[in-house]
C-alpha cells in the first residue's frame, strides 16, 4: 500500500468530528489514463467519510466473480455500499478514440463531424450492443461542474503567487510532479495555472492536439491539489498586464521546449525582464506525446480489450436487470 504523503505527520489518522471513530472509505477502479471523471468520483467518495483508501485494479473489467456474481454483494448486504454519481461526457474510451481518429471535432467551438460521430457510435463495440459505461458521449460544460472542482480561495497576504501556463493536455503524473515541484518553491504558495485556448495549443502542437478541449482541461487541472486557480484561455505570452493583475511573484516553466509566439517573440520575455522566471525540472519524462504514441502502438490490443470489457459489462447489466425483476414477479405470484 502506498500512503498519500500529504496528510498528518507520520500518516496517523485523526478521529472523526466530535471524537467519534473515523469513517474509512474504500473506492476502487482501473483509473487508466486518469481524467476529471475519476477525480470527481474520488472527490465524492472522500466526502462520504474521513479517510479515503483507493484500490487500483489490474484491468478495467466490471467486477464480477468467475461465476458471474457481483463482487460487491457482501458489502451491499451489510448496508455498507454506496455509489458515486458518474461524470457525464468523459471516458477513457472517448479520449483514446480522439487520439486514434486524429480529428479536431472535440475542440471547443467545433461541431462533431459525421466521421467522428460514426466512430463514437462504433469504437470497440462488442456484438452484443452498447452499454452506458464504455460508450463515447459528448462533454457539456456547466458552471456547476467548475464549482465542484474549484477551491474558491483567493490569495492571502503573505502567500507567494506563482504562475504557470501550458496546455496540460491529458493531465498526467508528469504534470502533477511538475506542479508539486512548483508548489514546493514557497512556504505558502498560491499556484495559478493558465490554460491556452484549443486553437492556440493546436498552433504550437499541431496534429489534432489538444486531445482534451479547454473545458475538460480546466476541470482536470482544478482537480489537482497543488493548483489554487485556473485562468481559462490564458494568453500565450505572459504579459505585463497578466502579471500585474494577479500580482504574480514567480513564473515557472518546465523543461519542455518554449515555442516562440506567432510574432517570433519569447512568450516569457516579460517575466524574464522582471527577474521572476525560472525553469523547473519535474524529474519525470512522461509527456502527452508519449501517452498518445503508446495508444497508437497498441491500438488493436486496446480495441480487443474494450470489446471484451463491454461484453462483460452488458452481461452484468442483464444480470442486475433480471435480479431486480425477480422480486416483482414473486410479488405478482403472491397476489
Amino acid at each position: 500500500m502506498i500512503r498519500n504523503g500529504h496528510g498528518e505527520a507520520g500518516g496517523a489518522e485523526r478521529p472523526g468530528p466530535g471524537g467519534r471513530r473515523a469513517v474509512r472509505v474504500w473506492c476502487d477502479g482501473c483509473y487508466d489514463m486518469v481524467h476529471y471523471g475519476h477525480s470527481n468520483q474520488l472527490r465524492q467518495a472522500r466526502a462520504m467519510g474521513d479517510h479515503l483508501i483507493v484500490g487500483v485494479h489490474t484491468d478495467d473489467d466490471i467486477t464480477l466473480t468467475v461465476d458471474g456474481r457481483d463482487t460487491y454483494e457482501e458489502v451491499k448486504q451489510a448496508g455498507r455500499y454506496r455509489e458515486c454519481k458518474r461524470t457525464q461526457g468523459v471516458s477513457t474510451t472517448d479520449l483514446v478514440g480522439r487520439m486514434l481518429l486524429v480529428t479536431k471535432a472535440h475542440h471547443s467551438s467545433q461541431e462533431m463531424s459525421s466521421e467522428y460521430r460514426e466512430y463514437a457510435d462504433s469504437f470497440g463495440k462488442c456484438p452484443g450492443g452498447r452499454n452506458p459505461w464504455t460508450g463515447v458521449s459528448q462533454f457539456l460544460q456547466t458552471s456547476q461542474k467548475i464549482i465542484q472542482f474549484a477551491s474558491g480561495k483567493e490569495p492571502q497576504p503573505g502567500e507567494t503567487v506563482i504562475y504557470v501556463a501550458g496546455a496540460f493536455d491529458l493531465f498526467h503524473i508528469g504534470h502533477v510532479d511538475f506542479l508539486e515541484k512548483v508548489h514546493g518553491l514557497a512556504e505558502r504558495p498560491y499556484v495559478i495555472a493558465g490554460l491556452h485556448f484549443d486553437q492556440e495549443v493546436n498552433h504550437y502542437k499541431g496534429k489534432n492536439y489538444p486531445i482534451m478541449n479547454l473545458h475538460e482541461r480546466t476541470l482536470s487541472v482544478l482537480a489537482c491539489r497543488y493548483v489554487s486557480e485556473v485562468v481559462i484561455g490564458a494568453p500565450y505570452s505572459v504579459t505585463a498586464e497578466l502579471l500585474d493583475h494577479f500580482k504574480v511573484d514567480l513564473v515557472c516553466h518546465g523543461k519542455t521546449e518554449i515555442v516562440p509566439d506567432k510574432d517570433g517573440s519569447d512568450p516569457y520575455e516579460e517575466p524574464k525582464r522582471r527577474g521572476i522566471f525560472c525553469q523547473i525540472d519535474s524529474g519525470n519524462d512522461l509527456t502527452t506525446d508519449l501517452i498518445v504514441q503508446r495508444i497508437i502502438k497498441n491500438r488493436l490490443e486496446y480495441e480487443a480489450r474494450n470489446q471484451k470489457k463491454e461484453a462483460k459489462e452488458l452481461a452484468f447489466l442483464e444480470a442486475m436487470s433480471q435480479q431486480e425483476a425477480r422480486p416483482e414477479r414473486e410479488s405478482d405470484c403472491d397476489l
